[in-house]
């Protein structure tokens, strides 16, 4: 028919958009290599889900760039940038560089995922079609993941109130949003008014090794980071300084691309500290642990509104 703008059937077009969804994924690096991300990884676990990924690249002194690049997968587009290294507030260059990959994106949705985190493979299809269900639902404008936060070893896990154990990681890109932080993201209803995103569950987790890097590599990127944050870095010599109950142990499977590099370059053994005392932040958590096994109760920060229906 001449003009008609709409010749799909109603109960058509719904299935038609659901087959043309975009996924963007993105994030940001500098220095992969030197501190020790298993940034490749991550990169390769996103790709299956997304039509586009969009990178961050900071200008530094390793090969990141380089071995981002030797992916070679058309999906992948690098932008080269240079960081801001007058920026000392509180880390706010990393919610710089989020965003700029961010704001590049053109997908319905876009997944950040940080250069030490990892996808498992077993979970792709899921999260693609919890993606698909909610295409067409605007008041879900985030999905939150859970978390396996590996701690000293790929076999041990930090569970306590302090580690967030869940985090909104997909935004939708229609949406007015920008990231104060690298861990979340803020929704603008108006111009002065900023809240959390109105989130459903993802129901997947996701593989957060940033914690079981090599020592050497750990304390390169505490002193990186601490730079960014205008104050002097605490000293760190070894991963034995926590509370034991904060910890537990991880009797699932690791993603497959994370098998080399949990070989070569994670830390195998956690000798915990005998004579290390709680801090007054640890000792509050164990009380948090307390009321969550009693009640059922769940204590960690949320970065969302987590919406229980779509319909």
């Amino acid at each position: 028919m001449v003009g008609n703008k709409n010749p799909l059937p109603a109960p058509y077009k719904k299935d038609w958009d659901n087959l043309f969804m975009k996924i963007s994924g993105f994030t940001f690096i500098r220095h992969g290599t030197l501190l020790g991300y298993p940034y490749i990884e991550s990169l390769r676990s996103l790709l299956p889900l997304c039509d586009e990924v969009v990178v961050a690249v900071g200008a530094g002194q390793d090969d990141t760039l380089t071995r981002i690049q030797a992916i070679d997968d058309p999906k992948l587009r690098v932008i080269e940038t240079t960081w801001n290294e007058s920026m000392q507030d509180r880390g706010y260059v990393y919610a710089q560089q989020k965003m700029i990959a961010q704001f590049n994106c053109s997908g319905d949705w876009a997944f950040y995922l940080e250069g030490d985190e990892v996808l498992h493979e077993q979970d792709i299809p899921t999260i693609k079609a919890t993606l698909q269900q909610h295409l067409h639902h605007p008041k879900i404008e985030a999905l939150v993941f859970d978390y396996y936060h590996f701690y000293g070893t790929p076999n041990t896990l930090a569970i306590s109130p302090g580690w967030y154990r869940r985090a909104p990681r997909v935004i939708r890109n229609s949406i007015r949003s920008y990231s104060p932080d690298g861990l979340f993201f803020v929704v603008m209803d108006k111009n002065k008014t900023g809240r959390y995103p109105k989130a459903a569950l993802a129901g997947v987790p996701i593989y957060h090794y940033g914690h079981v890097r090599a020592v050497s590599s750990m304390q390169a990127k505490i002193q990186q980071v601490s730079q960014y944050w205008g104050h002097t870095p605490p000293p760190f010599e070894a991963y034995g300084n926590i509370d034991p109950q904060a910890l537990d142990q991880f009797k699932g499977t690791h993603p497959a691309i994370m098998q080399n590099w949990l070989a070569e370059q994670a830390e195998h053994h956690l000798i915990l500290n005998p004579h290390y005392q709680p801090t007054r932040r640890e000792r509050r958590h164990r009380w948090m642990m307390r009321l969550e096994r009693l009640f059922g109760w769940e204590m960690s920060k949320k970065h969302y509104k987590q919406v229980k229906k779509t319909s």
